[in-house]
């Protein structure tokens, strides 16, 4: 969400994946793509770049999210170029468990002092 100011004065946020235009008219217009208009006291130029980092903070979030304890683990493994198969064999999968497992042995070795959850008691 992008936060302007409504030109009588209070602050309002908006989607900006639901911004069809934004125009100068002199005022500055947002339109929506249902129709709905908004007059705002930034200018045109303010709301486009309010657009921009938007985007690119959600474009920045994602791509922290990617470096998660699980992808430090995978990015750490050599990784492995399988031969050819036969028609009658089947890809396999890595189960998930070895990877929990390995998240909560480097988990209690970062934090020693942790108790552990009833999760993990089982």
């Amino acid at each position: 969400m992008i936060v302007v100011t409504r030109l009588n004065g209070p602050p309002f946020a908006v989607n900006p994946d639901l911004l069809e235009r934004v125009e100068s008219t002199p005022d500055t217009v947002l339109t929506l793509i249902d129709g709905t208009k908004f007059l705002v006291q930034e200018s045109v130029t303010d709301v486009v770049a309010l657009v921009r980092d938007y985007r690119a903070s959600v474009v920045a979030t994602a791509r922290d999210l990617g470096r998660s304890p699980a992808a430090e683990i995978a990015a750490d493994e050599e990784p492995t170029i399988p031969g050819p198969r036969s028609a009658d064999e089947r890809p396999h999968l890595t189960p998930v468990s070895s990877l929990t497992e390995r998240l909560a042995s480097r988990a209690s070795a970062q934090n020693p002092t942790a108790t552990p959850t009833s999760e993990e008691e089982n």
